[in-house]
């Protein structure tokens, strides 16, 4: 009995041997490619990092527990070739294993580069790593050299998130400061800047500090900013305009103003 064999190259990677039998008895044998890619599972949902990314984190957490190799010897051989974008994502995977040291080396360097300019949410990414990690100075030290940054850009959604940051760490009176530095950079707070202090400040019993923020919120949003939402806020606002339109409303009965009655309801919601 004859047999033959066909190799079908379908892409590089792991080798399939099919047999196949025909009627006449012969019995013919087919190699097939299956590309090995298909298998690889990323890192993480939502993530890919690149070949020289995944090396280089691979080699900092080696160079981490060897004596042998220095951290120095990887940074220069591996993580300081890299481009922008692969620096990025391996600072960020090496937050993402807890690998805070290492990360916090790697943000030093990364803001030594040209390129680099502050960016709000790496930050609230490495102040949450290192808060749940108990390094709390090194998060203190983190913030002094946000304060020390030029050119921070007034990115609203990066201060709220470094304030939750913060406040997760319990480092009340680190977010407060953050949120007067937010000002100062000409990032106006909203509502939800306001509701990410006010809560943290309260579950801390920071009530000093508290009335503090307070006082800030009402500078923004009148007496009314503690109790009522976007929604309520617009039909307030709309109210108002329209009565400017026409006279003032008799002092008669149960009748009020719009807006005074959108108070009322608010203060009993």
């Amino acid at each position: 009995m004859s047999c033959f064999t066909r190799v079908n190259p379908v892409a590089v990677g792991v080798l399939h041997l099919n047999q196949m039998k025909y009627s006449s008895g012969r019995r013919m044998m087919m190699i097939t490619m299956r590309d090995r890619s298909k298998n690889r599972k990323p890192l993480q949902k939502g993530r890919s990092l690149s070949i020289e990314a995944i090396q280089t984190v691979q080699a900092l957490k080696r160079a981490s527990k060897s004596a042998e190799v220095s951290l120095e010897q990887v940074y220069d051989s591996k993580f300081r070739r890299l481009l922008k974008f692969d620096m990025i994502a391996v600072l960020r995977e090496l937050i993402r294993q807890n690998q805070c040291l290492l990360a916090l080396k790697v943000f030093e360097d990364v803001r030594k580069e040209e390129w680099y300019r502050p960016q709000l949410l790496l930050y609230a990414e490495m102040v949450a790593a290192l808060g749940s990690n108990g390094l709390l100075e090194n998060v203190k030290q983190l913030i002094i050299e946000l304060k020390a940054e030029t050119n921070v850009n007034p990115d609203l959604r990066g201060f709220n998130t470094l304030l939750e940051s913060l406040m997760g760490s319990n480092l009340t009176g680190l977010a407060v400061e953050c949120y007067y530095f937010m000002k100062s950079v000409s990032c106006d707070p909203d509502r939800q800047t306001f509701k990410i202090l006010i809560e943290g400040l309260t579950s801390n019993g920071e009530m000093d500090l508290l009335a503090v923020i307070q006082q800030e919120a009402h500078k923004f949003y009148g007496p009314f900013w503690d109790f009522i939402d976007e929604e309520e806020s617009e039909m307030i606002s709309t109210c108002e305009q329209s009565e400017k339109m026409k006279p003032p409303v008799s002092e008669s009965g149960l009748s009020g103003s719009c807006t005074s009655r959108l108070h009322q309801q608010a203060g009993h919601s």
